[in-house]
C-alpha cells in the first residue's frame, strides 16, 4: 500500500475544522507491520481508518496493490474491503452482545453470499485465533472476557482471508497479562497466513516487539519513520526522543525536556514545524519553514531541522539485529 499526500478534516461547526491528518505520505511493503505511535490526538487511528476506508479523506491517494482507492465508486471500494480487515480498540463493544459467537464470526461470510458447509470455515477461524468452537462457538459475546473478545474479533476478521489487517489499539483495553497472549498471537498468525499489518498504539514498547517499521505522529503530521528495533536507541526527531525517554527509563534518549506540556489545538496547528512550540531545539527556521523528510540512516527518515545525532549504544540484540 502507498498512501501519498493524505489529509483527513472533520468539520465541527461554526467555521471550525479540526486537522486531523496533514499531507502524510508512507508506504506499506508486502508482509510487513508497520506501527502508528503518538500521542492521544496525534491522528493514527484516523489514518488507519482512512486508508480501510471507513473514513473519507479530504485529498491524497491511498494505492492498495496498484488500484487508486479514495477515486472509487462506493460498489467498487467495497469488492476490494474482504481483502482488507480492522480489529478494533474496544474488544467488547466490537461485538453484538445478544448474539453468538458462531454467528458473529460468521457474519462476513453472510454478506457476501459465501456458503459455509457445516460451519467448518468458522470453526477454523475460532480455532486460529486459540477458542475451541465447541466451547465457545454458541456462548454470547457478553459471557466472553475481553481478551476472549479479542480472539473472535480477530477471527472474524481473518474468515474473508484478508491480505492488509488493521489493529487498531488491539490490546489498549486488555489486561496486562491478556496483552502478550493476543500480542503473541497476531505476531503466529501474521507468519501463518502471510498477513501485511498496521498496528496503531500509544505504547512504543509494544510497537517496538511486534512491528518491522515505526512511523511516529504528532498532531497530524508525520515525523519520523524508522526501523522498530531502533526505536529506543536511534530516534532524531526530538519528539520521538521525547517519547522513548517516558516509554523506557533505560532508553539512551533521555535527558530532553519539553518546553511546556500542552499540545497545541488541532483546530488551529502552528505553522512551519508543528512539534516547535514545545521542541527544546527550536529555533527561527522552525516557524518560518515546514521540515521536509530526510534519510539519515538506512530506511531511517526525519523531518526536523534539527535532528537529535548525539552518540548512543545500542544493545547486542538490537545491533544484531539491525546488523541483519
Amino acid at each position: 500500500m502507498q498512501v501519498k499526500d493524505l489529509v483527513v478534516e472533520f468539520n465541527v461547526g461554526r467555521g471550525r475544522t479540526v486537522h486531523a491528518v496533514s499531507n502524510i505520505s508512507f508506504d506499506i511493503a508486502r508482509g510487513e507491520t508497520l506501527g502508528l505511535v503518538g500521542e492521544s490526538g496525534c491522528g493514527k487511528s484516523t489514518t488507519a481508518r482512512a486508508i480501510a476506508g471507513l473514513l473519507k479523506s479530504k485529498s491524497g491517494s491511498i494505492t492498495f496493490e496498484g488500484q487508486e482507492l479514495t477515486s472509487l465508486a462506493p460498489a467498487q471500494l467495497r469488492s476490494i474491503r474482504p481483502r482488507m480487515q480492522v480489529v478494533f480498540q474496544d474488544p467488547i463493544s466490537s461485538l453484538n452482545p445478544r448474539r453468538r459467537v458462531r454467528d458473529i464470526v460468521g457474519d462476513p461470510l453472510q454478506v457476501w453470499g459465501r456458503k459455509d458447509p457445516g460451519g467448518e470455515l468458522v470453526s477454523r477461524s475460532l480455532e486460529a485465533v486459540g477458542l475451541d468452537p465447541d466451547l465457545v462457538g454458541d456462548r454470547l459475546a457478553h459471557q466472553l472476557s475481553g481478551g476472549q473478545c479479542q480472539r473472535v474479533s480477530i477471527a472474524r476478521a481473518l474468515i474473508l482471508s484478508p491480505e492488509l489487517l488493521i489493529c487498531d489499539e488491539p490490546v489498549s483495553a486488555l489486561d496486562v497479562s491478556v496483552q502478550a497472549q493476543v500480542l503473541n498471537l497476531l505476531e503466529d498468525l501474521k507468519s501463518k497466513f502471510g498477513l501485511t499489518m498496521v498496528f496503531v498504539s500509544h505504547d512504543l514498547g509494544v510497537v517496538r516487539n511486534v512491528t518491522d517499521r515505526t512511523a511516529v505522529m504528532y498532531l497530524g503530521k508525520l515525523c519520523e519513520i524508522l526501523p522498530s528495533v531502533e526505536l529506543f536507541h536511534f530516534p532524531m526527531h526530538p519528539y520521538t526522543v521525547l517519547l522513548a525517554s517516558a516509554s523506557d527509563d533505560s532508553s539512551d534518549s533521555a535527558g530532553i525536556e519539553v518546553k511546556t506540556d500542552e499540545m497545541p489545538s488541532a483546530m488551529a496547528p502552528p505553522g512551519g514545524c508543528r512539534f516547535r512550540t514545545r521542541c527544546p531545539f527550536a529555533s527561527s527556521i522552525c516557524a518560518e519553514e515546514e521540515p521536509m523528510f530526510r534519510e539519515l540512516g538506512p530506511g531511517h527518515f526525519v523531518a526536523c531541522h534539527h535532528p537529535v545525532t548525539m552518540p548512543r549504544t545500542i544493545p547486542v540484540r538490537a545491533a544484531e539485529a539491525v546488523a541483519s
